[in-house]
């Protein structure tokens, strides 16, 4: 999407631009007044106009009317900014063609949504038959899950994983098995997986595996009749599967099913029915199956933990997670969203974060992965308050990635180190080099620079 974006304050117009072009991944051609975004929309076709109101030479309502006064450009979607003085302005802009209007402060989830609405709607030129693209498989999108809210894609694996969820929705009888480590989002994308590109009415019934007591597990799992062991209900209750009936069940952590109760639930999904325990009438099932676990099936097959035929049945669609680590592009937009949501949540002056405190954030292990990112961008917000997140702002995390290197070797001229075998990538070494002496340094570029024996702008030029 190309985005005409006109204000005459520098600083909230270049927030504004990095949001929608750092975060969102648009296209943002950027002009301080009416009359260069004229001569803007003149020459290019943009998908949206984004304007203030209040500016010097033409203001928002004047550069409004001549774009809807103008053949080839009155398609063009107009949303102008307002402060709240100027509601009877905006209701004005209404009547004169404008798309909508946004109170000052932007919110920024509005933005969003409205945005949706444009990305989903078919322009005017658009004689095609295609449908609109899913908004998840844009770069550096934003998609509202169902039950989980919004989460941020912004590296080409995340969207490939997304898009393989969104297949496999469509086909209620194939069991889906999501490998990857803890706090990778395995939950979400069980839950994408049931809802679909719509809301989905239906059950999503979670069970964790590992969180249940081995003598408890089949009765949790296929309920039981009334009277049939100590301790039940005279009535009886209802299993995860039965109330899974017509919608979804999430197996999380399979891999720790006792294995007992293995062949029982191959059975279950192959037969698509259930007895309670103590039981003998069949309870038949619509339900479909999705697994999930941090461990390897295969090596635990191998072992004897897990029995290959469950893992075989489930294992009919798969996707695998990656580590956050491995999709370094996304941590920073990642880190951004989480620190915007939380800064509104509290109300803080968060709006940006330092490149000295993303090199910090790109070069920490995330062992935790997007769960842990989400947990110390939330402390840091809750804990400080400030226009930018700066390195000071991260020393936790900074000690503990300089803890677990400094076991590492010393380079210095009498260093007499091993060089690797085949090839040794330089551009990387240096970059690590730079990220490690900016956390030792605690974001500070002049003692930096003179720690590494270089000027403050070939060190700023690095960044």
């Amino acid at each position: 999407m190309d985005i005409l974006l006109v204000d005459d304050q520098e600083i909230s117009r270049g927030t504004l631009a990095e949001f929608l072009d750092g975060l969102l991944g648009y296209n943002v051609v950027q002009c301080d007044d009416g009359v260069k975004a004229l001569k803007e929309v003149e020459k290019k076709s943009f998908d949206l106009v984004l304007t203030d109101i209040r500016m010097p030479n033409m203001n928002g309502l004047e550069l409004l009317e001549r774009i809807k006064n103008s053949d080839k450009t009155k398609h063009i979607p107009v949303v102008l900014f307002t402060g709240f003085a100027e509601i009877d302005t905006a209701v004005k802009a209404l009547r004169l063609g404008a798309y909508d209007y946004l109170l000052k402060p932007i919110n920024i989830n509005r933005l969003n949504e409205l945005i949706d609405e444009l990305s989903n709607k078919k322009p005017i030129n658009d004689k095609s038959n295609q449908p609109p693209i899913p908004r998840i498989f844009r770069k550096g999108g934003i998609h509202e899950v169902p039950g989980i809210g919004r989460i941020g894609v912004f590296s080409k694996a995340q969207s490939e994983i997304m898009q393989m969820a969104y297949t496999y929705s469509s086909d209620r009888s194939v069991p889906v098995l999501i490998e990857g480590e803890t706090g990778t989002g395995k939950e979400i994308i069980a839950t994408i997986i049931h809802h679909g590109e719509s809301f989905n009415h239906n059950p999503f019934i979670s069970i964790n595996c590992s969180a249940i007591s081995p003598t408890l597990f089949e009765s949790e799992l296929f309920g039981y009749e009334g009277g049939s062991f100590t301790g039940a209900k005279s009535k009886g209750m209802q299993g995860k599967f039965e109330l899974a009936n017509g919608g979804t069940l999430f197996l999380d952590e399979v891999g720790e099913m006792p294995l007992d109760l293995q062949p029982k639930l191959l059975r279950a999904i192959q037969e698509k029915a259930i007895f309670r325990v103590g039981a003998s009438k069949k309870v038949d099932l619509d339900v479909r199956i999705v697994a999930a676990t941090n461990r390897n099936l295969v090596e635990l097959v191998e072992k004897g933990l897990f029995r290959e035929d469950l893992y075989h049945r489930i294992n009919t669609g798969k996707i695998n997670t990656i580590p956050l680590r491995i999709q370094k592009e996304a941590i920073a937009p990642l880190a951004q969203m989480i620190m915007l949501e939380m800064a509104n949540k509290r109300k803080k002056e968060f709006r940006a974060i330092s490149p000295e405190a993303v090199a910090i954030l790109e070069s920490y292990a995330w062992t935790g992965n997007i769960r842990e990112l989400i947990n110390v961008i939330d402390r840091v917000v809750l804990l400080y308050d400030a226009p930018e997140i700066m390195p000071s702002h991260l020393d936790f995390i900074s000690k503990v990635f300089t803890d677990k290197s400094s076991s590492g070797f010393v380079l210095s001229p009498e260093s007499n180190f091993v060089l690797p075998e085949n090839e040794l990538d330089l551009e990387k070494l240096e970059r690590v080099i730079v990220q490690k002496a900016l956390i030792k340094f605690d974001g500070n570029k002049t003692k930096t620079a003179d720690y590494l024996k270089t000027t403050r702008s070939a060190l700023r030029s690095k960044l």
